[in-house]
């Protein structure tokens, strides 16, 4: 079974955010890392955009296929994680370590929508039937 960290809020699209005072982090489950495999490449968003939820915003290239990340919640990226950029298998060594994104002026509502760690373990039982 995957690691699920009870701290963090999940998308069913296998995103992850942690709230740190006024800053969302964004990155990748396990559940996505081990699907995807060695991640060779990540595209990440311009910062300063803003992104709506389930708005398609980065992708990330392993040695299977490229994926799209969708953004969990609506905000502004406010900075990208750049040692992805040069050593993108962190993702694959601590997906929960090394997130892709922050967001400010994030949409704190939208939290809610998101499945805590029970909901999230859960859903990742629907997906093994």
């Amino acid at each position: 079974m995957s690691k699920i960290p009870a701290t963090l809020r999940y998308s069913t699209d296998h995103e992850w955010v942690r709230i740190e005072g006024s800053v969302a982090y964004v990155g990748i489950t396990d559940y996505a890392q081990d699907t995807l495999g060695e991640v060779v490449y990540v595209e990440l968003p311009p910062e300063g955009d803003s992104f709506e939820a389930n708005e398609e915003i980065a992708t990330i290239e392993s040695v299977k296929a490229a994926s799209a990340i969708y953004n969990p919640i609506r905000g502004t990226v406010d900075a990208v994680n750049d040692e992805l950029g040069g050593s993108p298998e962190l993702i694959n060594e601590d997906c929960y370590a090394h997130h892709l994104y922050t967001l400010r002026d994030y949409d704190a509502d939208a939290l809610e929508a998101l499945l805590d760690a029970g909901g999230y373990e859960e859903f990742l039982r629907t997906l093994d039937e």
